[in-house]
């Protein structure tokens, strides 16, 4: 650790701080993530190794946010535990932020492209990312590279949880059964926040700004039309089912009229309501949207 310089503290947690640092002598820059041991700690806690494994296979995919290693220092008497990653300079929901909306289309290609690769690496693994949103993706924003972050976030998806915590999932890119209390869901969850993600590049906003589930479901009703049992099966036997206003579906062009006929069907084949029918991050990457798009370069 004494080859680093610390410059910058960036958040202060329950587990520990978080840096930017510099490599003293190749001036590489990384993240830092310095988590406090007890001091009858003796070596690295099975936990922080199991998770290290995780994060280094995750980290295979360029656009995933690389983890670097694992770092156990005993100083003073007391052990810390150190994990290290790639730094970079900003994060999508800055990026949308400092930049003219909308954004150029083929910049939204792009970055979708990338995001697309990432979470098909993630669901390779048979996992998904608990919390996919603008703030959890990080830009090189000289290069123009758009990478998956918090990969502590990543979970396994058996067929059924039991005992589910939301507390993860930010509340706007939560999708409806999410939002509904199913309890039986895989990467499809995944595949509507990164359809929430897509607009929210295209409008410079987020696409269902809502302040409480309730309040969610009826920004997302409003715009797609209040579902019917067919439409999302199981329905009225989610816990936060209820009688809710009948809406009819928005015509999607006009909700967006930057977007061209095949960025539109992309779009709505994320916000399916049906997770069955929702494309997985590996079609999204044959979607005739990416026609385009020169590929050779990723």
């Amino acid at each position: 650790m004494h080859e680093f310089e610390k410059l910058q503290k960036l958040e202060v947690a329950a587990y520990g701080k978080v840096y930017k640092a510099r490599h003293k002598s190749t001036g590489q820059m990384v993240i830092i993530k310095k988590y406090n041991l007890g001091i009858d700690n003796e070596g690295i806690p099975d936990c922080f190794t199991e998770e290290a494994n995780l994060l280094k296979d995750l980290s295979n995919s360029f656009y995933v946010f690389r983890y670097i290693c694992l770092l156990y220092w005993y100083k003073n008497e007391k052990p810390s535990l150190y994990m290290m990653f790639e730094y970079l300079d900003m994060d999508l929901k800055k990026f949308i932020d400092s930049n003219p909306i909308p954004l150029q289309p083929n910049l939204i290609q792009s970055f979708m492209y990338q995001l697309c690769k990432g979470v098909a690496h993630w669901h390779k693994f048979v996992m998904f990312h608990r919390d996919l949103n603008p703030q959890n993706l990080l830009v090189d924003t000289e290069k123009r590279i758009l990478k998956i972050a918090d990969l502590g976030l990543g979970t396994p998806f058996p067929d059924i949880f039991d005992n589910v915590s939301y507390e993860f999932y930010s509340l706007c890119y939560r999708s409806p059964e999410l939002l509904l209390g199913a309890r039986n869901y895989k990467s499809e969850i995944n595949m509507w926040s990164v359809g929430c993600i897509f607009a929210e590049m295209i409008l410079g906003s987020t696409l269902f700004p809502g302040d409480s589930q309730y309040d969610m479901l009826l920004h997302i009703f409003r715009l797609l039309g209040t579902p019917s049992e067919e439409q999302l099966p199981g329905l009225h036997t989610f816990s936060a089912w209820h009688d809710y206003p009948k809406w009819k579906p928005q015509y999607l062009t006009f909700a967006f009229p930057c977007l061209n006929t095949v960025g539109l069907d992309l779009l709505s084949k994320m916000l399916d309501y049906n997770p069955e029918k929702r494309i997985s991050a590996e079609a999204a990457l044959n979607h005739p949207y990416f026609d385009s798009l020169d590929k050779s370069r990723f």
